[in-house]
């Protein structure tokens, strides 16, 4: 019987595959970077696929091709992390609303406009401010605010032009009146390792991407029971074997609200803020505890 090999599927190294990459040396855990974009597997039932891989971090980039190679993966017997239903739940914002909002989370108010011409009257009765957001996508990008009914329309105009017909789907949420800042925790398997505020510096965007300041985060029993919360409903209520990133709000009174759950969670602003925990020591625990559990390849 071999080792149980560890995969890390990447077509990008970034920061934080490094520091993951690294904790995997570090570990003496065998493992080897899987490019999402060279991966292929065969599907007959009659040649099942055979890989020496029994645990999977998925990192990739792309949000396609990080849930299909989940999917592919998890065919072959591969424990996924995170699994596919999960990146699935929260590669689409309105999924994870949807999820959110059945299991009682508390978030901004939203709606969903099915076309641009829908989305005007959504505005009126959530009222402005609102934020428009793609259904996908992170660093902020395609995220805008509306004060006023002009600039919705504006915005609506600049929407209906796109050609991707999921950019005229308008996903819209109230804008919560805040002390400038939002939260991002990171939850490993529904439990959080840390949380830091993410404080903008040029607008109203509080993503490190856009060049928002890092700043330690206490890590109050409300807010960590709104992210065990989110984990279970974005997991189907069994968050094990998930790392994700939650992304909160609070509201002036101090009430958090979740804006929305990422499953390929950057950790580079926390780790400027905070020595400890490491949170690529933490998802590698957390993958060396899957793999020990996980059958040895013939």
């Amino acid at each position: 019987m071999s080792t149980p090999l560890l995969a890390l599927v990447a077509s990008r190294v970034r920061f934080e595959e490094k520091q993951l990459l690294d904790e995997l040396d570090r570990r003496g855990i065998p493992h080897q970077q899987v490019d999402a974009r060279s991966f292929s597997m065969e599907l007959s039932a009659a040649e099942p696929a055979r890989l020496p891989y029994r645990v999977a971090l998925i990192r990739e980039i792309s949000q396609t091709r990080s849930y299909y190679a989940a999917r592919l993966l998890e065919q072959a017997g591969v424990r996924t992390v995170n699994p596919s239903a999960v990146i699935e739940a929260c590669g689409d914002k309105l999924r994870t609303s949807l999820l959110l909002t059945r299991a009682g989370v508390r978030t901004p108010r939203t709606a969903v406009a099915l076309a641009p011409e829908g989305a005007l009257a959504a505005m009126r009765r959530i009222g402005y401010p609102v934020v428009l957001k793609p259904l996908s996508g992170s660093w902020g990008r395609l995220v805008a605010v509306a004060r006023d009914e002009e600039t919705a329309t504006a915005l609506l105009e600049h929407r209906s032009a796109l050609p991707a017909p999921q950019q005229h789907v308008i996903y819209i949420q109230q804008l919560i009146d805040s002390p400038g800042r939002d939260i991002r925790v990171i939850m490993v398997s529904g439990e959080p390792a840390g949380a830091i505020y993410r404080r903008a510096t040029a607008g109203w965007r509080a993503n490190i991407a856009l060049g928002a300041r890092p700043e330690p985060c206490p890590l109050t029993p409300g807010l960590a029971a709104a992210c065990r919360d989110a984990a279970r409903a974005v997991s189907g209520g069994s968050p094990d074997g998930t790392v994700l990133g939650v992304d909160l709000i609070e509201d002036l009174s101090g009430v958090p609200h979740v804006l929305e759950v990422n499953h390929n969670v950057e950790f580079r602003g926390f780790t400027t803020v905070h020595a400890s925990p490491r949170v690529a020591e933490v998802i590698v625990a957390e993958a060396q505890r899957i793999l020990g559990g996980a059958p040895c390849a013939p």
